[in-house]
């Protein structure tokens, strides 16, 4: 928290305290009067704008309360009407800064009307629960059932079987919930309200004004049972009648308006059961032409169970035949009970019995039941002022907190490791990390479209509780260490803020610089994962080519075996022209390698210390450097805004993350310094035996390079005469010397002589 400055907001009396906070400046809310003033903060100096109600690390109550529109949304105006109504209720705004989730009601401000309102409700709480002391907590207020578990009336409209106290009007609510449902009391419990009582008496009344005209049943007990029959095959045998009609006007149709064989044997192969519906489709009897059915033949068996019902209570015994006539006389019986039956009214109340329902009618107990209600809505305002206590009292600890991820995001950048934004959900353990910095993914599309502007880098993980079903999503930014193992599909676990465990897997990996340490290496891996690339694919192209070449050797040996001539053919003489040519030329190529090397190595030695130190940085910069300074340029850049914005937040200014801050963001496991034996390594020499072999070795290569007279280019010519040879070249004596001839030779060391 550094640069803090004073300063004077233009058009404004209220003097705001800044400083310069992740890159940008930013308000401090230090004082409750910082809170009674904040309608004067210009919103341009507002971090956010507006964030979503739910899947913060701030109870969604409070965060319900202070969203006041409910909109689902937590805006600039509600923390606005949030701000002027908390600081106007209590004596001293200093008190929200605490963040305590108790408060002592004297601390109240009695002199405004909600103040005493919350006063009063506060005692009466504190009353019902039985506390002693005026020190109200959330635990008091969390569960309102409780606080009005024992009273009779509680002021929403509602009573139950506990609010009379005569027994039958006890039982008259009670039977009016059972038929009803009911509704929920404040205190928990299932009662009614005054629209259930109009309801169920108009309801009552009617029910026995129809059972009163009841008409007798034409066939007794039997009378539902032939009913339902009756209206099932109506249809079916008045078909009958005017089939039967069609073929007596027309009988060379009769056959074709009778069932036909041809259906039959269309569905002959299959389960007739499952085809129930195409058999019900045929005519009901065989069609004769004699205008009734035969009560002697068969039935279509679809519809066979409601006939024999109907011919068992309906049909005389007597009786061989059913004629249309006697089928009208049937439906006639039936018409004034079907009348009665469709005219039912008050059926809410049927299950209780008429007989029930006539005894609650009897007893006229409904003024009593609608006074019970009236003396609960009496209390509404008192009841509705107790919910405001618990809005208070939420309110009260939360606020300032929510402010601090709001306005200002002080909670994020704060040095105490314990402090967490809002947003933060918990911690991510992964490949000997702790990452601190974890967001939940509310909406994947978005953060696909978002996330790789925030130039972190991200993983996505998928997380599953071991002992529920629920699930969630999550993104951590890794901003220490190195790639490592980070691939999709690695598991880790995952707790959140309440110390909950989760199995995590990773789904999506946003790869972007981790550290400038981790980026000069990257070239590196990525030139070594080139090589490596390369070996595999050439070694797999070669596997493939030699199998394939033995696999066509295999199924062409047996034909070009057959096909062979019998006598052998002469094998081609050696050509060792050809080969002298592939040897000289192998040893050309060679001869050109070795000149490269060795006259690199002559400009190299050539070189002092000091420049091959600088060489050497030189080229780690040509191949390092341009990751690095990208690297760094991404690193100062990155930026957790995209990531809420892709939240549903609406975020004011940026909040970067610098590389000093984004240490703390993530732990790595760090070893005391111990001196261990691994139990399983590999026995062998000791170690200063295998440096002194390898420092030996290297002292007889070098002096075998030396005698051997390979190192004259350092200047270092072997002290052998065998490999050291005087040279002997030719030099013409030019006229006038003193010589005694121009053509003798002179033997001489250097193998330059000047002529």
């Amino acid at each position: 928290m550094a640069n803090r400055v004073i300063d004077l907001i233009k058009n404004n009396k209220y003097k705001w305290e800044f400083e310069n906070i992740g890159g940008t400046s930013r308000v401090c809310i230090t004082k409750g009067e910082d809170i009674k003033h904040l309608s004067e903060l210009d919103i341009k100096m507002w971090t956010v704008l507006s964030c979503p109600v739910t899947g913060l690390e701030i109870e969604d109550k409070s965060l319900s309360y202070i969203d006041s529109d409910s909109d689902g949304k937590i805006r600039v105006q509600d923390i606005l009407t949030t701000a002027q109504w908390i600081t106007g209720v209590i004596k001293d705004a200093d008190l929200l800064l605490t963040k305590s989730d108790s408060f002592d009601i004297d601390n109240f401000n009695v002199e405004s009307a909600d103040g005493k309102k919350l006063y009063n409700s506060a005692k009466e709480i504190l009353h019902n629960l039985g506390k002693d002391g005026k020190t109200i907590s959330v635990a008091d207020t969390k569960d309102i059932a409780a606080i009005f578990a024992k009273t009779r009336f509680n002021g929403d409209g509602v009573i139950t079987e506990d609010s009379p106290e005569d027994d039958a009007l006890k039982n008259t609510i009670a039977s009016i919930v059972k038929v009803l449902r009911g509704v929920t009391d404040r205190s928990g419990k299932v009662g009614i309200n005054a629209e259930m009582v109009e309801n169920f008496y108009k309801a009552a009344a009617e029910y026995v004004a129809w059972c009163d005209c009841a008409v007798a049943p034409p066939f007794g007990a039997d009378t539902e049972g032939t009913l339902a029959a009756y209206n099932a095959l109506d249809a079916k045998i008045k078909d009958f009648f005017l089939r039967s009609k069609l073929a007596k006007f027309t009988p060379e149709s009769a056959a074709k308006l009778d069932v036909q064989v041809a259906q039959i044997e269309n569905i002959s192969s299959a389960n007739l059961v499952e085809k129930g519906a195409e058999i019900a489709s045929y005519p009901i009897a065989r069609i004769n032409g004699e205008g009734n059915i035969d009560l002697t033949s068969a039935i279509n068996p679809a519809w066979s169970a409601q006939f024999e019902l109907i011919r068992k209570v309906a049909i005389p015994a007597d009786a061989n035949s059913l004629t249309e006539q006697m089928w009208s006389e049937i439906g006639a019986k039936f018409s004034e009970y079907t009348k009665w039956q469709n005219a039912k009214v008050g059926t809410l109340v049927e299950p209780l019995g008429v007989d029930a329902v006539r005894s609650i009618l009897n007893l006229s107990q409904k003024d009593a039941i609608l006074d019970l209600i009236a003396q609960d809505l009496q209390l509404k305002e008192e009841a509705e002022s107790i919910e405001a206590v618990d809005k208070f009292i939420h309110i009260y600890r939360d606020f300032y907190r929510l402010l601090r991820n709001f306005i200002t995001f002080h909670d994020l950048y704060d040095k105490d490791p314990q402090t967490k934004a809002i947003f933060q959900a918990g911690t991510l353990i992964i490949d000997q990390r702790a990452c601190k910095f974890c967001i939940k993914v509310t909406d994947m599309a978005k953060h696909n479209t978002f996330a790789p502007a925030s130039g972190m880098f991200l993983v996505y993980c998928d997380c599953t509780s071991k002992v529920s079903a629920a699930k969630t999503q999550i993104v951590a930014a890794v901003t220490v260490g190195d790639i490592g193992d980070l691939v999709v599909g690695k598991n880790a676990i995952y707790y959140d803020n309440a110390g909950k465990e989760w199995d995590a897997v990773i789904t999506k990996i946003i790869d972007n610089p981790i550290s400038i340490g981790q980026a000069f290496w990257s070239p590196y891996r990525r030139i070594a994962k080139v090589i490596e690339n390369l070996i595999t694919k050439n070694a797999a192209d070669k596997d493939a080519k030699m199998m394939k070449d033995m696999t066509d050797k295999i199924n062409t040996a047996p034909a070009a075996s057959a096909a062979a001539d019998p006598k052998a053919a002469t094998p081609a003489p050696f050509d060792i022209g050809k080969f002298a040519g592939i040897i000289a030329a192998l040893g050309m190529a060679i001869g050109m390698i070795g000149t490269a090397v060795s006259s690199i190595f002559e400009d190299l030695v050539k070189l002092g210390w000091w420049q091959m130190l600088i060489l050497f940085f030189g080229i780690i910069f040509i191949i390092s450097g341009p990751a690095m300074v990208m690297a760094w340029m991404k690193l100062r850049r990155r930026n957790i805004a995209p990531l809420l914005n892709a939240n549903g937040w609406a975020i004011n200014a940026s909040s970067k993350i610098s590389i000093p801050f984004g240490e703390t963001l993530t732990d790595v496991a760090k070893y005391p310094k111990l001196k261990l034996k691994d139990p399983y390594a590999r026995k062998g020499m000791a170690p200063w035996k295998k440096w002194m072999i390898s420092l030996v070795s290297l002292v007889v290569v070098l002096v075998t390079l030396w005698l051997v007279n390979l190192l004259s280019w350092a200047k270092l010519p072997s002290p052998l005469k065998y490999f050291n040879k005087e040279e002997v070249v030719e030099v013409e004596i030019v006229e006038g010397t003193e010589c005694a001839s121009s053509t003798d030779t002179l033997d001489v060391v250097s193998p330059v002589v000047e002529q």
